[in-house]
């Protein structure tokens, strides 16, 4: 029987890895086990903060909708102001109305004295 010549496989499978820790420090870029390790914890973050992503901009975007809400009346709120938009049926999203709050106050005022009426 002829010798069988491995490890062409493996070295492959490593290399891939490599590359893809090639930028973190230390042993975490060096050693193929703790590389292996250090993929798996940066795959699941990455998997983790893509949903994490969305709830921040929509924290961010109601912040920032309240805040200006706020400060053209006393008594009304974001809660009442999202209430009155689903009632009049605009559909305009919180993203853009954060857009609207902070480039052009005076419209997110005028919306907001339109759907009170």
């Amino acid at each position: 029987m002829t010798r069988i010549k491995r490890g062409s496989i493996a070295r492959r499978r490593r290399t891939k890895i490599r590359l893809f820790a090639s930028s973190f420090r230390g042993a975490h870029s060096r050693l193929t086990r703790t590389i292996t390790q250090q993929r798996i914890r940066a795959l699941v973050s990455a998997h983790r903060d893509r949903d994490r992503k969305k709830r921040d901009f929509r924290r961010l975007w109601i912040t920032r909708i309240n805040a200006v809400i706020r400060g053209a009346r006393v008594s009304y709120s974001y809660s009442r102001f999202i209430h009155n938009l689903y009632k009049k049926q605009l559909l305009l999203n919180r993203k853009i109305l954060a857009q609207i709050a902070i480039s052009n106050r005076n419209c997110l005022y005028m919306i907001s004295n339109d759907i009170i009426k």
